[in-house]
C-alpha cells in the first residue's frame, strides 16, 4: 500500500516526502476530530458499576 502511494505521488523525492507527511497529518486530524469523537460515546468504558 505504501509503495503504491509513493509511486503515485508526483514530484521529486523531497516533494514526495512532504506530500506523504501532509497525508499522514491529514489522516491523524481526521481521526482526532471526526472519527474518535463519533466513536467515543459508543464505547463501554464509562459504563462502570461498583458494588459495595
Amino acid at each position: 500500500m505504501y509503495t503504491w502511494i509513493w509511486r503515485h505521488l508526483p514530484g521529486t523525492t523531497a516533494l514526495k516526502a512532504a506530500q506523504a507527511l501532509v497525508l499522514v497529518l491529514a489522516v491523524c486530524a481526521l481521526l482526532l476530530f471526526v472519527v474518535f469523537p463519533w466513536v467515543e460515546p459508543k464505547l463501554p468504558f464509562n459504563d462502570v458499576t461498583v458494588d459495595q
